[in-house]
Parts: structure tokens; C-alpha cells; sequence
């Protein structure tokens, strides 16, 4: 571990000297698996302005088409008898190729491998399979079957309107049809260089086989200026973006920009403070407990302050998805139509309150534990491991396990408290709805007329009590900070 830990703060030292060369992760292990995973520190935010999804569209060709000298199915094929592929991930400012394979076929595959990422195909009807694949990503995956994941992205595309992060990894459905292979082929050369290059590898690996995959991809071109991040716009105000589309329940994503990420000195307390209001897929967290289980409104009540994508798939965040700037969110869905109303009043009433009082002892004591012991989950793989290991080279701080239990060990529920009060608020937020019938829960909203529940069970009396208060909340929207707008037109 000491090893790791030394080579870890060597690579993020020579991180900011702008490496020419690949940087090595290693974690070596008697397992007679091997990890590969390479990450390329580029990412969306690279992709043009016009081009959106252009970072997805050029992994893909790499991972799901064929190489130079074999057909997609002559790989696949390949692959079949090993049990294996290779697969592509491609966030902000990462693009991960991974793959993983039993040490007895650890040859075969790295040379697949190799082959595919160094030596593309370029074919044309790969070309056209793969954007197929991505429009109807957007149109029918994102837009139409998961309100969940639509309603985070809207979210995110309005917090970073016009900035590097302000669209869809997948891209839009009107860029997707204008792209070529020669702007695939563009971007390939231009951001999947040995300088932006992390190579990690895990497992029962031959000694010196780290260096021959960086001595492989030398063949890459050096040099890379990457994306210069701007500040995202502030929020002004409770900003209202309503996806009309035919569904049975209501989603709600709400937030606002994060300066805050893993290796700042606040990192720790807010992710306490986020693991107490609601913890990915938990039933311990604060919203939770409040709005399912006291009353039982909707299934999941959760908070973030770093990027979850897909959420509905996985309880436990992917690595690799690294980003030098977040943004605080809470998801509510889903919630029936009768009582939406009266759902978001409860979402912000409880927050506000969450704000106002912060933590107690208890909570932070109870909070801090269940941290203490969930890192030890996100690691429990190699293939993790390996991810998170290079993450910590992104952030610059030690491997993550380390980095976070040490920091939770001197942590107080004062220092929670006060990070609370810095870093988040209820005031500038923008709030995304996916509903059907937008214009009459939109006149609810402005109307402000109250919005009383009613339960098939009965209910403990502060219960009641308190929903007497929350069903007169006024939402601080006006018509101008609320608009509508068809699901059809999304991503296009």
C-alpha cells in the first residue's frame, strides 16, 4: 500500500509538469485475473460546439467496430472462447478503454486489444451501426424509458448551458446525423495521445508487462492541450425546466453548481453531509426516511455531490468519471401525480431545514460510520480498485480508501455544520420536472394553493401536523422562471 501511495503522489506530481509520456497505475496481485484500463484524460468537454458526441462516437469505433486488419464479428469471435470484450466509457474529461481476462489469455487479448485501440477499422458500416446505436440511445433509452437519467441530464445541460459540460456525452440527435468519419478520425488524433494516457493495470500480471503496454502506446502522438473549464453560470433564483412527455409519475431533479471536488479541504464534510440527506439507493438517508418511509410518497430520495450516471443500474458509483468541477443534486421520483405538489414542498421543506440545522452528534456520528465502512464497497473489486486508483491521480491525493478514512477520522460534526452553511444553499436553484399535463401542475406550482395529502393508513400526529405547514409552502417560481418543454425536442 505504501508503494501505491508513493507512486500515486509521483504521478499526480509529474500530472501538473505535463507528462510526455504514458504514467503507469500498477496493482499488482497473485489473482490470476488481469485489469486493464486505460484512461485518456479527454473527454465530452473536447467534443466542438457543433459536434456533440463526437468523444462517444470516436470510443465506440474503437470498441464496437473492427480493427485494421479484422471485422467487428472476427473480434467478437475472437473474444467469445475467453469470456471477455472490451468496453468504452467516455465522461467529461475521461475516456476509459477496459477489459479484463484470465492469465492464461492474457496474450491473446492484449493483442486484440492493442489492435483495436491503435489500429482502428475506420469502416463505414460500423460507422453507421454506431451512430445508430447513439440516436437511439437518445431517443429511446434516455428520452423515452428512463426519466431518471433524463431528468438529471436536462438538469445538467441547463446548469452548464453553454459551457464544455453542457450536453449529453451521446451527443444530440442533429449532430450525430451530420458527423463523418474524418471528424472521428480528427478527434482521435488529436486527444488519445501518450501524454493525456493513464495506463493502469491489475492482477497476476507478468513482471514488466505495464511497461510493454506503455512502450506499445508510444506509437501515439505526444502532446495535448486540453479544455480550459470555465466557471459555470450562477443560477439566479428557483429555475423551473418541465419535460411534457406521457408518463404515469412525476420526476424531480434539483440543483446548482458545486465548487467543491474529491481533494478539497471540504470534500469529506459535504460528502457526510450528502451521505445523511440521502445516500445513493439507502434507506438510511434523511429524505428517505421522511418522504417513503413516514409517508410513503415515491421509492427513492437521494442526494450528490459528485456525477452518479446511471444511478438505476448501480448502487455503487463507477469510477472513472472524474470531473474538475460537480454540482450538488437531489433526486425525487417517482412520486404519483396527485400528490407532486405536495411532494417538492416536502423535498424543499426538509432541505431548508437540513440547511438551517445541519446535523446533529447522533446523525454526524451515525453518518461518518456507515462512510467509514461503504469506501471499502467501492473498492471490493480490482477492476474498482484499479479505477479508483486512478482517480486519485486526477484529484491528486492518495489512494481513495486512505484519503477518505483519514479524513473522516479527524472530521467533526462542526466542521459538517460549517460546510453546510458555505457551500450549499436553496435559493438559486434549477429545478427539472418530467411529467405528463405540465400546464396544469405548472398553474399548481404558481398558484401556491394548498396542496393537502391524503393517506390510506393512518399517520402519527406530528406527521399530520407538520404536513399542515408544508401543504401552504410557497415555491418562490413566477411564470418567467418556469417553461415547458416537449420530450420530443430533447437532445435533438
Amino acid at each position: 500500500m505504501r508503494t501505491l501511495i508513493f507512486l500515486l503522489t509521483a504521478l499526480s506530481a509529474v500530472a501538473v509538469a505535463a507528462p510526455t509520456q504514458p504514467r503507469i497505475v500498477a496493482l499488482p496481485s497473485k489473482s490470476p485475473l488481469v485489469t486493464i484500463r486505460l484512461v485518456f484524460l479527454t473527454g465530452a468537454a473536447a467534443d466542438p460546439t457543433d459536434k456533440p458526441g463526437l468523444a462517444s462516437m470516436t470510443a465506440a469505433m474503437l470498441t464496437d467496430a473492427g480493427s485494421k486488419n479484422r471485422t467487428y464479428k472476427q473480434i467478437i469471435e475472437a473474444m467469445y472462447p475467453m469470456a471477455t470484450r472490451v468496453s468504452s466509457q467516455v465522461d467529461k474529461e475521461m475516456v476509459t478503454f477496459s477489459g479484463a481476462t484470465h492469465i492464461d489469455n492474457l496474450e491473446a487479448f492484449y493483442g486484440l486489444f492493442k489492435e483495436m485501440l491503435l489500429e482502428p477499422g475506420w469502416r463505414e458500416d460500423d460507422f453507421t451501426r454506431v451512430k445508430d446505436d447513439h440516436i437511439n440511445y437518445l431517443r429511446v433509452s434516455l428520452r423515452g424509458n428512463n426519466d431518471e437519467e433524463l431528468g438529471k441530464q436536462v438538469l445538467y445541460d441547463q446548469i452548464y448551458a453553454g459551457h464544455p459540460y453542457g450536453h449529453p456525452n451521446a451527443g444530440t440527435v442533429s449532430a450525430l446525423q451530420k458527423m463523418t468519419i474524418a471528424d472521428l478520425q480528427k478527434f482521435y488524433k488529436t486527444n488519445f495521445r501518450r501524454s493525456n494516457l493513464i495506463i493502469g493495470i491489475a492482477g497476476g500480471y507478468p513482471s514488466g508487462f505495464d511497461t510493454r503496454i506503455a512502450k506499445d502506446f508510444d506509437k501515439l502522438e505526444t502532446g495535448y492541450e486540453g479544455v480550459k473549464l470555465p466557471e459555470p453560470k450562477p443560477v439566479r433564483g428557483l429555475q423551473m425546466t418541465m419535460i411534457e412527455k406521457p408518463t404515469r409519475s412525476v420526476a424531480y431533479s434539483f440543483g446548482f453548481p458545486l465548487d467543491v471536488k474529491r481533494g478539497d479541504p471540504d470534500f469529506p464534510a459535504l460528502l457526510v453531509a450528502q451521505s445523511y440527506l440521502g445516500q445513493h439507493r439507502s434507506s438510511g438517508g434523511m429524505l428517505y426516511t421522511t418522504m417513503r418511509q413516514a409517508r410513503g410518497l415515491n421509492y427513492g430520495d437521494y442526494a450528490y455531490i459528485e456525477h452518479f450516471p446511471n444511478g438505476g443500474q448501480q448502487f455503487e458509483p463507477p469510477p472513472n468519471v472524474a470531473r474538475h468541477q460537480q454540482v450538488f443534486q437531489i433526486w425525487i421520483r417517482p412520486v404519483e401525480i396527485p400528490t407532486a405538489h405536495f411532494a417538492l414542498r416536502l423535498a424543499m421543506f426538509e432541505y431548508e431545514k437540513f440547511l438551517k440545522n445541519g446535523l446533529s452528534e447522533e446523525d454526524f456520528q451515525r453518518s461518518r460510520s456507515f462512510l467509514s465502512k461503504y469506501v471499502n464497497i467501492l473498492t471490493q473489486t480490482k477492476s474498482a480498485e484499479l479505477g479508483y486508483a486512478i482517480d486519485s491521480t486526477f484529484y491528486g491525493i492518495k489512494d481513495y480508501n486512505t484519503y477518505l478514512k483519514g479524513a473522516l477520522a479527524k472530521l467533526t460534526r462542526d466542521d459538517v455544520n460549517r460546510a453546510i452553511k458555505k457551500h450549499l444553499q436553496a435559493e438559486n436553484m434549477s429545478v427539472v420536472v418530467v411529467a405528463q399535463n405540465c400546464n396544469e401542475l405548472k398553474d399548481k406550482f404558481l398558484g401556491n394553493e394548498p396542496s393537502p395529502m391524503a393517506y390510506n393508513s393512518p399517520k402519527p400526529q406530528d406527521i399530520l401536523e407538520e404536513d399542515k405547514i408544508i401543504e401552504k409552502m410557497k415555491l418562490p417560481l413566477t411564470a418567467e422562471s418556469i417553461k415547458i418543454v416537449p420530450v420530443g425536442s430533447v437532445f435533438e
